[in-house]
């Protein structure tokens, strides 16, 4: 696809009625916590519109930190602290299994790419 054609299937325009106001809560040790507040197109707070939370970690390995996030099922801060712990356990459970359909997956490829003298 041409950068050009590329360009014009792009749409950049700002949703007005889905704007939120980022906000990151950390103890500076393991957790980090997102919470996106809605907020109007003037700025103000959109008490219509409950705010949603999101939780970040990573895990340091030998190759260097892989991040891991899940959304927070919660309804105010407390809620999503006490969620994190869960949630990231289930995200990190997510990525393995991940990790390891794909390395069956490279293993089945290199397999089949195996030449039979002969055939």
């Amino acid at each position: 696809m041409s950068a050009l054609r590329l360009e014009q299937e792009i749409d950049f325009t700002v949703d007005k009625a889905n704007l939120y106001r980022e906000v990151t809560i950390s103890d500076l040790e393991a957790a980090t916590i997102k919470i996106m507040i809605p907020v109007k197109s003037d700025g103000t707070d959109d008490p219509n519109r409950s705010p949603l939370f999101f939780g970040m970690t990573q895990l340091l390995t030998r190759q260097g930190p892989i991040p891991i996030q899940s959304v927070l099922e919660a309804t105010d801060l407390q809620g999503a602290i006490a969620a994190f712990p869960a949630a990231m356990k289930g995200a990190m459970a997510e990525m393995i299994d991940n990790i390891n359909k794909m390395q069956q997956q490279q293993q089945q490829q290199e397999a089949s790419r195996i030449i039979v003298p002969g055939r």
